[in-house]
């Protein structure tokens, strides 16, 4: 038997233990239904609530911990009673994106049969589009580590950062994970979303991908400014594909397009460097439903389905991609069936009801 993958585990606050929970027992089954060992955890305290209790928004050691890891798996972070002096919340999460260039983070965004459409035109049930947003500049620059925003007497610059290195790299990833749709049967169409027409980091991020167009013929090339692109995410959102774009405006839309398909309970996210990613649900930690048995788990078992397909190319073993269908398809399978009723769409289940529905599903679906 191969030798187990190692994986960090920073569980965080409120609901993102739960879901964590949830969705590690999950990876487990459907490890060892394709006869892979269960991945080895390190697990890392962090968070708001250890920020509280400690003055530390991770444990000592624990970026590094994380960094010596295949694959880091992060529940949510966050408590609106805990913040830092100027408001700003405790934010390991950005600090270890900049830390370890996770550059690249894909929201994917898929509609499920009998999951609440939000759209009346029937075409929505179609809805399978990726938001790729770049995840350590933008104007996320200013945040990811305390102290670049300039502060003076008349107010605040925040400063929005877009570097060429960075850039490079995102179009890369972006026309091959279209270049990958598309071997699967998808459009294989990237649409560069920006405002190239107001700010000049945007023009050059346009004109970055422009020349990275040029390596990959196979892949339809399509443009948008992001105002624009809201409004279609509204009206035609199934003729989308890929869509990369800077930080902020990923931020923005990946939420957008979250609620067409039901809500961010539906969020899966990966962040992807050249050599790290990092895996969570992109929702909040909920500390209002902590405990309540409330919680839908699906954006973590999604995003645990991710991690799974990561490890899978990272270590050449395609065992670990088959994993990651079995829980894709039992989510696909459970919607389907009329099995999966979350409290968060209006239904009767709460999180221990949905994970046992899911830990069935992912034994019955074809392997």
């Amino acid at each position: 038997m191969a030798e187990a993958a190692h994986i960090a585990v920073i569980p965080g606050d409120g609901i993102g233990v739960e879901v964590t929970d949830a969705t590690l027992a999950l990876v487990d089954q459907a490890c060892a239904r394709v006869g892979l060992p269960k991945p080895r955890r390190d697990t890392i305290h962090a968070g708001a609530g250890f920020f509280k209790e400690h003055g530390l928004d991770i444990e000592p050691g624990g970026e590094d911990r994380a960094g010596g890891a295949e694959a880091i798996f992060l529940g949510a972070i966050g408590l609106p009673s805990v913040r830092h002096e100027d408001g700003t919340e405790i934010s390991p999460h950005l600090r270890l994106r900049d830390r370890f260039e996770l550059y690249a983070g894909v929201r994917p965004v898929k509609a499920y049969p009998n999951a609440p459409q939000r759209l009346a035109d029937p075409r929505a049930q179609g809805i399978d589009l990726i938001i790729l947003r770049e995840s350590t500049e933008g104007l996320f620059y200013s945040a990811a580590v305390h102290g670049r925003a300039v502060v003076h007497e008349a107010g605040v610059d925040d400063i929005m950062r877009i570097t060429r290195d960075v850039s490079e790299r995102l179009h890369r990833f972006g026309f091959r994970l279209a270049q990958k749709r598309k071997a699967r049967g998808g459009k294989g169409r990237l649409t560069c979303v920006d405002k190239a027409n107001v700010f000049q980091s945007q023009a050059f991020f346009r004109s970055i991908y422009d020349e990275i167009a040029r390596d990959f013929p196979d892949v339809d090339r399509a443009y948008s400014y992001v105002d624009a692109m809201a409004l279609d995410l509204v009206r035609k959102p199934w003729e989308a594909d890929v869509l990369v774009m800077e930080n902020i405006f990923g931020d923005i839309l990946s939420d957008l397009a979250g609620g067409l398909v039901g809500g961010m309970g539906m969020a899966a996210c990966g962040e992807y460097g050249d050599d790290h990613a990092l895996f969570q649900p992109a929702h909040g930690s909920a500390p209002d439903i902590m405990g309540q048995d409330k919680a839908n788990p699906l954006a973590a078992v999604l995003s645990g389905a991710m991690m799974l397909e990561w490890l899978g190319e990272r270590r050449g073993q395609s065992a670990y991609e088959d994993a990651a269908r079995l829980i894709e398809g039992a989510v696909d399978e459970g919607f389907r069936q009329g099995a999966l009723r979350p409290m968060e769409f209006g239904g009767d289940m709460g999180l221990t009801d949905m994970t046992r529905t899911l830990s069935r599903l992912v034994d019955e679906v074809p392997a």
